[in-house]
């Protein structure tokens, strides 16, 4: 009788041989494979994976953090992978490298032979494992196995059009509306929605078109196509967007919607001349994930109660300051959201409109026909609102114009640039504001910064020590009493965490999570800015009257194992 893995395991002593003889029994009851019978009884994918080795000679393969090239997927049908239980490992120099999960299967040696011959290659088979053959099984379901799919149909058809078309510019839309390009894009945009991306770069180089995704606020390249699908991809994205598809030399920009699976979703699109030939970056607003609720930006129990009783004024000026993509539109949303009610009307000027609220009138500025927001704010005061959104404070007009808003009886919100929340105050001083106007018409300024959250499934444990040490102490002993007791029992523990790569999390951090600092308008405040308002005694007196900074805060969140401190000082 021949040899069986069952043999092999046995001569290892990790079966014996009453087991091996119940293994068989079951499996030819069952009409399965061994290996199924062995696996439900505790015998390791890589005891099995030797014992297959050993009996047919072929080496084994572990394909354990490595990736398969989309161009690889190409050498196996996936439906030929999934009944034959074959993967394309890669091309060598003499030979195609396939792993088997069964290389003693008599009925795959036809599929093989049919793979050499397209190959043009003999075949190198490797043993693998049933983990590892489910993970490549995925990589056709990835965004780099649809893509691949899409731009085989693509390089026939376009082999099809005509070497005239090939090198002419996309002068109609016909190229662009064949199916695999309009697939292509697809699979684009539904994989940067699912991976929870936020904007969608396609470059050419000199080389290839890269595109990117920009998840949780890093770049990452999530696939290279060849250059030539470039002008075909820019002038699908252009027929969507409705943009002029003969126009190369100058920037566009536009707005498309689009279902993506049960969502409905919004995508703004900016074209720009590079040196290789048009850029294409895509901001995805969708409105689910967009706006924010108040509990999930971040703010600490004091600020976040602060916030909830600033927005409750019948007037006043609030402010959200920081960098640009420190969630400063993501807060003002959220207070929209909050706020949005059928007794009031409420108004935005925003440039651009990044989601659209039902209930909330919202105007897209355009500056280039005299629409900007000092005369959309002055069109606002005639609409009889009780609530304003200005997208942001530019100029002393328009600064001048909020703070006439919120003296004569409306609730207004903005942005400015500052590096913190103490900053708002001189910053709007030197825009020429005088400072008895503004000390009775500020009521909050917020400043924020965006930080990486931890997964709290896979954050590693490490002990705090070094510069880490000396920083957190310093700023927990600069802390308000009412927070400094609870970072100390923190800091107690010794411990803070990092990120940790898992399957779970392959990037070791998951969304992003608001830093902030909250100044809220105070008598003593007010004193000091109609006397001398540096910014300096204003700091001093804010935390005097217990403001967390924003490096406290962020201190805080590290300690709580929701950022890890690589991140804070990064950020803050």
């Amino acid at each position: 009788m021949a040899k069986t893995i069952v043999d092999i395991l046995t001569s290892k002593n990790l079966i014996t041989l009453e087991e091996g003889v119940r293994v068989r029994k079951e499996a030819k009851e069952k009409k399965v494979p061994m290996d199924e019978i062995l696996y439900a009884r505790g015998i390791s994918e890589i005891d099995v994976a030797e014992a297959k080795s050993a009996l047919t000679g072929y080496p084994i393969k572990y394909l354990k953090g490595v990736a398969i090239p989309f161009d690889t997927l190409r050498d196996i049908p996936e439906e030929s992978a999934r009944h034959y239980k074959i993967i394309p490992l890669g091309r060598h120099e003499g030979y195609l490298a396939i792993g088997m999960l069964y290389p003693d299967d008599v009925a795959s040696e036809e599929a093989l032979k049919f793979v050499a011959a397209r190959a043009n290659l003999p075949v190198k088979i490797f043993v693998i494992t049933p983990g590892d053959f489910q993970n490549v099984l995925q990589e056709y379901r990835s965004l780099s196995g649809e893509v691949t799919k899409a731009l085989g149909e693509f390089e026939k058809e376009y082999e099809a059009l005509g070497e005239d078309i090939r090198i002419r510019k996309p002068d109609s839309g016909r190229i662009v509306e064949e199916a695999p390009v309009t697939k292509m894009m697809a699979v684009i945009l539904r994989h940067a929605v699912e991976g929870m991306a936020s904007d969608i770069h396609i470059e050419p180089t000199r080389t290839n078109l890269r595109v990117r995704f920009r998840v949780d606020g890093v770049l990452y390249t999530s696939l290279l196509l060849p250059l030539d699908v470039h002008p075909a991809v820019v002038t699908r994205i252009k027929v969507m967007t409705n943009l002029k598809i003969d126009e190369m030399r100058v920037p566009q920009d536009g707005r498309f919607h689009a279902e993506i699976g049960s969502r409905s979703i919004d995508f703004r699109v900016s074209t720009f001349p590079t040196a290789f030939g048009e850029k294409v970056a895509i901001r995805i607003l969708d409105s689910e994930t967009g706006i924010a609720s108040f509990p999930d930006l971040g703010l600490e129990a004091d600020g976040l109660a602060k916030l909830e009783e600033a927005i409750t004024k019948p007037y006043g000026l609030v402010l959200v300051t920081g960098p640009t993509g420190s969630g400063k539109s993501t807060t003002l949303y959220a207070i929209l959201q909050r706020l949005n009610e059928e007794r009031y009307n409420i108004m935005s000027l925003e440039d651009p409109i990044e989601y659209y609220i039902a209930g909330v009138n919202q105007s897209q500025v355009r500056p280039e026909i005299g629409y900007d927001f000092s005369t959309g704010l002055r069109h606002i005061m005639r609409q009889d609102p009780d609530i304003i959104m200005v997208g942001e404070i530019r100029d002393k007009e328009t600064a001048a114009l909020a703070i006439q808003a919120a003296l004569t009886g409306h609730l207004v919100f903005s942005t400015l640039h500052t590096n913190n929340a103490v900053g708002v105050i001189p910053r709007l001083i030197d825009m020429g504001i005088d400072p008895f106007l503004l000390a009775p018409t500020l009521i909050m300024a917020i400043g924020q910064r965006l930080a990486r959250k931890l997964c709290s499934d896979s954050r590693a444990a490490v002990p705090i020590g070094g510069k880490a040490k000396e920083i957190i102490a310093s700023e927990i002993k600069a802390m308000p009493d009412a927070a400094r007791k609870a970072a100390q029992d923190a800091f107690a523990s010794g411990n803070i965490y990092q990120a940790e790569v898992s399957s779970t999390c392959p990037k070791g951090t998951r969304g992003r999570i608001g830093i902030f600092e909250v100044l809220t308008m105070t008598r003593e405040l007010e004193k000091i800015i109609l006397e001398h308002p540096s910014e300096t005694a204003i700091e001093e007196e804010a935390r005097r009257q217990g403001m967390l900074t924003m490096k406290q805060d962020g201190i805080f969140k590290v300690l709580k194992g929701i950022i890890g401190f690589e991140e804070f000082l990064e950020v803050v």
